[in-house]
């Protein structure tokens, strides 16, 4: 995995080889943080990485100088990885092992970008139930954005607070907004 803006540009990382990951290719992680540029100051902003597996999207957030990331993910394997990761480069990203479902439940964290990578196997209403809980327990800033990563073949924009796709190759952006 490569981080593609920011302090960091060009730096190429290697997660273990036995962590359950998926991470977004470099194309769409490009295409998604193009997006986010014309809407955002990376430096002012703070940022939720949901399914976080190797902490790709936080490490580019880091590197574009987000100075609040919060990644969860229920893999010990994945948390070491990115916390050791963030530790050696001197990067603003906590860590939480735990099941994403749970952690929203229970978190009074707000974002501006709440960024999720679930499984693409999982159901629709998998998907969506990570946006009934962000939205019911207000954990987006105002003006802030739920992206969720999936696969091609699945339709979340039946959901109220979905504003638009971005797709890519076999990748999917939904957004959803306030």
């Amino acid at each position: 995995m490569r981080i593609i803006s920011g302090k960091l540009k060009g730096r190429r990382l290697s997660a273990p080889k036995n962590l359950p990951v998926r991470p977004t290719t470099d194309m769409a992680k490009e295409s998604l943080f193009n997006i986010l540029n014309n809407t955002y100051f990376f430096d002012s902003i703070s940022v939720i990485d949901l399914f976080a597996g190797t902490g790709n999207i936080s490490y580019e957030f880091a590197s574009r100088g987000t100075k609040t990331i919060y990644a969860v993910d229920a893999h010990f394997g994945c948390i070491k990885y990115i916390y050791n990761t963030a530790k050696e480069l001197n990067l603003p990203i906590n860590t939480y092992k735990s099941d994403v479902y749970k952690f929203l439940e229970k978190t009074s964290l707000q974002a501006d970008v709440i960024f999720a990578d679930p499984p693409y196997h999982f159901e629709a209403n998998q998907f969506l139930k990570i946006v009934d809980i962000v939205f019911a327990k207000k954990l987006l800033n105002e003006e802030g954005v739920l992206i969720i990563e999936h696969s091609k073949h699945t339709d979340l924009s039946m959901h109220k607070n979905h504003s638009y796709d971005k797709r890519y190759g076999g990748n999917v952006f939904s957004f959803f907004e306030i």
